[in-house]
C-alpha cells in the first residue's frame, strides 16, 4: 500500500477536496486544518505528498517553514486552492509522484554502477595481489592451493559482475 496524502487546508471543503483527491489518485488522503495539526500529523507517520494551502503558508513564513521540516522524504506541494480544482491538483500530484520515481530510478542506477566499479576495482586488486602471492618462490603448497581457491572465487566474482553489467 502507498503512504498516504497529507492535504493542509484551512478551507470549508477541504475534506471533500481530500475524498475526491483519494478517489482520483487511490490514495489515502489525511486532512489537518492548520499548520500545527499538520505538523502532529507528521510525527505520526510518513508521508508521500504533502500540499499545503498556499495561504496558510504565506500567514505565516517561519510556521512554514517549519512544517516543511517535518515534511521529510515527502514531495511538498503549495497550492493556491482558488486557482486549482480538484482535477488538477491531482494531475500535479500525478505528476510529482512521477517525477520521484524517475528520480529514485535514476539515483538507484547511479549507487549500483557506483557499487559495481568498486566491486570489480577490488576484485581486480584481489586477484593481481594473489597471483603475485602465488608467484612467491618460498610459498608453501598448503598456501599455494589455499591462494588458487582465491584467484578461482575473485574470477567468479568478477565474471558475475561482467554478466550483470550486460
Amino acid at each position: 500500500m502507498h503512504q498516504p496524502i497529507l492535504l493542509i487546508s484551512a478551507i470549508t471543503g477541504a475534506r471533500n477536496c481530500a475524498d475526491n483527491l483519494s478517489h482520483q489518485l487511490g490514495f489515502q488522503v489525511d486532512v489537518a486544518h492548520d499548520k500545527k495539526d499538520g505538523i502532529a500529523l507528521l510525527k505520526q507517520r510518513p508521508y508521500c505528498v504533502v500540499i499545503v494551502d498556499e495561504s496558510i503558508a504565506e500567514a505565516d513564513a517561519r510556521g512554514a517553514e517549519l512544517l516543511w521540516r517535518y515534511t521529510g522524504l515527502a514531495i511538498p506541494l503549495q497550492v493556491n486552492f482558488a486557482l486549482s480544482g480538484t482535477t488538477r491538483l491531482a494531475r500535479d500530484v500525478r505528476a510529482a509522484l512521477h517525477r520521484r520515481e524517475r528520480e529514485q530510478a535514476l539515483a538507484m542506477r547511479a549507487a549500483a554502477s557506483t557499487i559495481e566499479g568498486q566491486l570489480k576495482s577490488s576484485m581486480t586488486g584481489l586477484l593481481l595481489q594473489s597471483e603475485l602471492a602465488l608467484a612467491e618462490p618460498t610459498l608453501s603448497g598448503a598456501a599455494a592451493t589455499k591462494l588458487r581457491l582465491v584467484i578461482e572465487l575473485a574470477g567468479n566474482m568478477r565474471h558475475q559482475l561482467e554478466i550483470a553489467q550486460v
